[in-house]
């Protein structure tokens, strides 16, 4: 009976699986599984964020404001700061950021209790009321799946990047029922290469968690969405326009939840930023309560009514009730006021992603725009609210996160909006080129991008992304003090296989470097071994790298000097050891293989 028991045990089945399997067949399967469990991963996240929401608020009166708006924002915020802090013990804010650094710097290694951890920190941010979406945590939920798995079965950084495009493709694709989107989203936001090698892979993740999706929850699309109207050539120029509107909302979004997270970071007491976040929210979320959650129930109302009637019940809760003519102001102000909540639900210690903010931002946005649009009679042209809603999520998503085609198939497979196709293309093109004006990187990748660690498409930079300095540097040569006689040197050089020494005072200082191939006149005249000292040998390198240089930098360096090999010192001037430009070349070529082979 036990060796039964051990012939069924996991490690047994990876044996046999590793045993049986080429490595393009377990890729393939280990991407269904990712699929699978990130599938119910997303499901889960969904339905307990839903129930927590229904719980707090099933009872408000929507005709007044309600004081536990003021309460429920703060719980949340304090219960999933504590939890991160005393269970998880680790940073799990900015989900996709992580998974780009684990992607750069990491080796593809993603903690295992990411695998749940952003899972039940996000459900209860959100269920309580942080205005943030549910996609980010769940996205790096599936990639922590990917990793682990990688991992167990030792798979190199290539193949340990790629499930993790899976994970992330099969989260996207399982919370949205968005196979297509997944994909591109792994292509565009996480920069997984595209080949014939990783479209399989990640198409298979992704359709079999959409698969999930629609097993658990049923075929119909997450907004409810009925096309009014068709469109024609003479609506081009108002989609552009709304493609440049959105641009410049996408990068008052970007900016400005980059400098409030910053003022947060300035505090390191957590309950500190618990109360400043979780007021700021709450009072945001009292006043205006589309706030409040992901908004989705905001994206549906908009997106099930044309003109003004039936959208004024987005006031809902709020001092606006039963004031329709408000209604455009009372938008406008949750456009500009919805990155604050965002960023004071992330800033207080929540955890959450800018997904459903920006879905939420461009429904409003592109709404917005329409209504002004037909008051003013512009080209004498009447437009449809509810299809500008729907090519504003496409085009503030597209800003936001630099990623068109994401944006426009996230939009056409969440509406069935396949109609649209052409002005959802126009408005997400030119959101994205008006943003990549002003800010090169997607909200995501700007961290990164400013410390270097930031991996592209650009094959080149990509490489020396994932060099690392310190792995190339060479610290076994033996040492030279000034003072050394000649002899002492020969003997010291001798055992080793090195050319180059470095010559260092008491404190390890770098004072010079003795080359063997420039001393060789003297090393074999006996008579003066007791009258030259390394001193009086060395010379100064041409150039020294510091342990806070990155890749790009050292070889520069290298390229400008010529130089064979150089001195690497520490912040405080500390000699380190040595770094050869033949073992560079080495681990650059080596690395390039890796991304070019199928």
């Amino acid at each position: 009976m036990k060796e039964r028991v051990r012939a069924t045990s996991p490690s047994h089945i990876f044996m046999w699986l590793q045993r049986n399997t080429n490595a393009r067949q377990l890729q393939l399967l280990l991407a269904v599984v990712v699929g699978i469990c990130a599938g119910l991963a997303a499901q889960l996240l969904k339905w307990l964020i839903e129930e927590i929401k229904f719980l707090l608020t099933y009872q408000f009166d929507v005709t007044s404001a309600n004081w536990l708006f003021l309460v429920y924002p703060v719980v949340g915020i304090l219960l999933s700061a504590l939890f991160i802090k005393y269970v998880v013990r680790d940073n799990i804010a900015h989900g996709i950021t992580k998974i780009l650094y684990a992607l750069s710097r990491s080796q593809g290694r993603i903690r295992q209790h990411n695998t749940y951890s952003s899972l039940v920190a996000s459900a209860l941010t959100i269920g309580f009321g942080g205005s943030v979406g549910a996609e980010s945590p769940i996205v790096l939920t599936g990639s922590a799946i990917g990793s682990n798995l990688g991992r167990l079965f030792k798979f190199d950084h290539k193949k340990q990047m790629l499930l993790i495009g899976c994970g992330a493709a099969a989260a996207t694709a399982g919370i949205f029922k968005a196979p297509i989107a997944g994909v591109l989203f792994a292509l565009e936001v996480l920069m997984i290469d595209l080949t014939m090698a990783s479209l399989l892979p990640l198409l298979i993740a992704a359709l079999t968690a959409t698969c999930v999706a629609y097993a658990i929850s049923g075929p119909d699309a997450m907004f409810d969405f009925n096309q009014q109207g068709t469109f024609s050539i003479s609506q081009v120029p108002s989609a552009i326009l709304l493609g440049i509107v959105c641009g410049l909302i996408a990068l008052y979004f970007t900016r400005m939840m980059t400098r409030i997270e910053r003022g947060f970071a300035r505090f390191h007491n957590l309950y500190v930023k618990v109360a400043l976040g979780g007021l700021l929210l709450a009072v945001l979320i009292y006043l205006f309560p589309p706030l409040y959650g992901e908004g989705y129930d905001t994206i549906n109302i908009i997106l099930g009514t044309d003109g003004v009637s039936g959208v004024d019940a987005v006031m809902n809760n709020s001092f606006f009730y039963g004031h329709p003519e408000y209604l455009l102001l009372f938008l406008a102000l949750i456009v500009l006021l919805k990155v604050f909540a965002a960023s004071a639900t992330n800033g207080g210690g929540g955890c959450g992603g800018t997904f459903a903010p920006s879905l939420f931002l461009g429904c409003i946005a592109g709404y917005i725009f329409c209504c002004l649009w037909n008051e003013t009679g512009l080209m004498g042209l009447h437009l449809s609210e509810r299809n500008y809603a729907l090519l504003g999520m496409a085009g503030l998503m597209s800003g936001v996160f630099h990623a068109p085609l994401t944006g426009v198939f996230l939009i056409a497979e969440l509406t069935g909006g396949y109609d649209l196709f052409i002005p959802l293309l126009i408005v997400s093109a030119l959101s994205y080129l008006t943003i990549h004006v002003f800010e090169p990187h997607n909200i995501y990748a700007i961290r990164l991008a400013r410390r270097g660690d930031l991996l592209t498409h650009d094959k080149d930079r990509s490489v020396l992304t994932l060099m690392s300095l310190d792995a190339a540097i060479e610290k076994d040569a033996p040492r030279l003090t000034p003072d050394m006689e000649l002899g002492r040197l020969v003997q010291v050089v001798s055992k080793s296989e090195k050319e180059d020494f470095a010559v260092c005072d008491g404190a390890g200082n770098l004072r010079g470097i003795v080359n063997l191939r420039s001393i060789r006149k003297v090393i074999f005249r006996s008579e003066l071994y007791r009258i030259y000292h390394a001193e009086q040998l060395m010379r100064q390198p041409d150039e020294t790298l510091s342990t806070e240089d990155d890749m790009p930098t050292v070889m520069d360096k290298f390229q400008h000097t010529a130089a064979e090999v150089l001195p690497v010192l520490s912040p405080d001037h500390v000699f380190i050891g040595f770094v050869s430009r033949a073992r560079l070349l080495e681990s650059y070529r080596q690395i390039m293989k890796d991304f070019s082979e199928e």
